[in-house]
């Protein structure tokens, strides 16, 4: 049975979560997904002893999250990690050409991958795929080069047997309720609502594994 789980990532998964060590459980989440996940599994399953942490750190790139790997992952030793990183590779060369190209950005990922399996060979994963809307901070030259790091997360949820959760389709589809501002508030962090999103998506994509 899975109880001690670990979201990792970027602004998206950090959103003002706290940086103190050994919080109360649900404390210092941050007010993002990982918050609405962890709210969740609390209340439906109070008598299961959750360990659920957030590391996720705003502005990092899929080398920054391997650059800190080990003291904010491994050393955790989480019986499931999830992940989210990509966006601020491509963000981050459009606005300061500091990115991290698809080719490496792939590279660095499967090797994180492999590093944790070698480290903890029972762990799950889920990976979930960095998404935007054409709006606010994101440029249409954003567009393409993001589809593609959606198609390498895909790719290596299916070379790691990953839970894979498709982000960008999931709201796409949030579309025939509400227009893209009502998700994502500058194209690329979500809203109240868009969180409810990607924590609705989560906990069902992860519903066999936490049984």
């Amino acid at each position: 049975m899975i109880n001690k789980i670990l979201f990792q990532g970027d602004s998206i998964t950090d959103v003002g979560r706290a940086r103190e060590e050994n919080l109360p459980l649900g404390i210092g989440m941050g007010t993002g997904y990982p918050q609405l996940v962890t709210a969740r599994l609390i209340t439906d399953s109070p008598e299961r002893p959750w360990e659920i942490n957030n590391k996720g750190i705003s502005g990092n790139r899929v080398v920054d999250l391997y650059s800190r790997w080990k003291i904010d992952a491994l050393n955790l030793k989480p019986e499931l990690i999830s992940i989210l990183i990509g966006i601020n590779d491509t963000w981050h060369e459009f606005n300061r050409q500091n990115g991290v190209e698809v080719p490496r950005y792939e590279k660095m990922y499967r090797e994180l991958l492999t590093w944790t399996k070698e480290v903890l060979p029972e762990v799950k994963l889920v990976l979930m795929e960095p998404f935007c809307f054409c709006f606010g901070a994101v440029a249409p030259e954003w567009l393409p080069e993001v589809e593609e790091r959606r198609k390498v997360v895909k790719k290596l949820a299916e070379e790691f047997n990953a839970v894979f959760i498709p982000c960008q389709s999931i709201l796409d589809k949030a579309l025939e309720k509400a227009p893209r501002e009502f998700w994502l508030r500058d194209g690329v962090h979500p809203t109240l609502a868009g969180h409810q999103l990607l924590a609705d998506a989560w906990i069902e994509a992860t519903k066999d594994l936490l049984k």
